[in-house]
């Protein structure tokens, strides 16, 4: 009977699946729209960090104010613990730290399109590590959807950076601070998507909660580095809110909005299908500059675009059935 009335709870709690399918819909369009909405509202001379740290702050209050409209915030915050949080969001927090930081290294090292590939097997991560941490398999053609997702999102990423070309070298200097740590990073970011959905699946922690752990952590890391980073000389001698503007705030709320989004989508929808919406906004991206900037889509991106609504449809379609439950 506790068996039984345990799942039909969680059931019970969790979102239908028109309300999931909206959240998915709601970020891709966020991750689409915002490189865009961000180019025409930030001024090229504003402090990096000062945004980033405004974005933060603006998903804590997002998060509270969605605590209080779904009346558990007193709740949230009486059950509260800091090895709890630790637990959740600390080790998260640190890993996705660490994966920005081998990315921005490899990023300088290799050509464009051996980034690309290594940094797409994130998705494959992701699977893996869904599967070790929470058991979650995937079909046959499931992985073959997450193939062709691979695909598409190497052609996307190529197409957008084809200009760029290999900072030359040395075979052992490209393999030691290319190769390694984009494929590092790469494991990393499934690793850290999978303890998101893990905390939020199996130790019941509310994405919202997660949301302001992870923001408050980032924030103390980031403030952290400002005593002797660029950015922080630069906030000490022209002030945080250089180079902004009123129209600054939307960028900043955008993003905001996109870490619940993101959050949620992780709770209810997993790690995986979030790699689905990240690869779909490119193709939301390339639409939106042909709309407002007249620049048509590359021939990248029109090849990527049937492989992208393949591996949706295929994921969605034959998920993974487990033939003794079936039995």
């Amino acid at each position: 009977m506790g068996s039984s009335s345990a799942p039909a709870a969680a059931a019970a709690a969790a979102p239908s699946r028109r309300k999931v399918a909206l959240y998915l819909a709601l970020l891709t369009l966020q991750y689409g729209a915002q490189p865009l909405i961000s180019k025409r509202f930030v001024r090229e001379d504003t402090i990096v960090t000062s945004l980033v740290l405004a974005t933060e702050a603006a998903k804590v209050i997002c998060a509270i104010i969605l605590l209080i409209a779904e009346g558990s915030l007193k709740k949230q915050f009486s059950n509260w613990t800091l090895t709890g949080s630790l637990t959740a969001s600390g080790l998260p927090a640190a890993i996705y730290a660490l994966q920005n930081s081998l990315l921005q290294v490899s990023y300088k090292h290799l050509d464009s399109l051996t980034f690309s590939i290594l940094n797409q097997t994130k998705l494959l991560w992701t699977a893996f590590f869904t599967f070790l941490i929470l058991g979650q398999k995937q079909s046959s053609r499931q992985v073959l959807a997450l193939a062709l997702l691979i695909g598409a999102a190497v052609l996307l990423s190529v197409g957008e950076s084809s200009s760029k070309g290999s900072k030359g070298g040395g075979s052992d200097y490209i393999l030691l601070y290319g190769i390694i740590p984009v494929t590092v990073a790469s494991v990393l970011s499934g690793l850290a998507s999978s303890l998101c959905q893990w905390a939020s699946q199996v130790k019941k922690h509310t994405s919202y909660m997660m949301t302001i752990e992870m923001s408050f952590i980032g924030s103390m890391c980031l403030l952290a580095s400002t005593y002797r980073s660029p950015d922080g000389e630069a906030i000490r001698k022209y002030g945080f809110f250089h180079e902004w503007t009123f129209w600054t705030v939307i960028p900043v709320l955008m993003n905001a909005v996109g870490g619940i989004l993101v959050g949620l989508v992780t709770t209810y929808a997993g790690g995986v299908r979030k790699g689905f919406v990240i690869v779909s906004a490119l193709l939301v991206t390339a639409l939106l500059q042909f709309i407002f900037d007249g620049k048509p889509p590359s021939l990248y991106c029109l090849i990527a675009l049937p492989l992208v609504a393949s591996s949706i449809f295929i994921y969605q379609k034959h998920p993974y059935v487990d033939r003794k439950k079936k039995d």
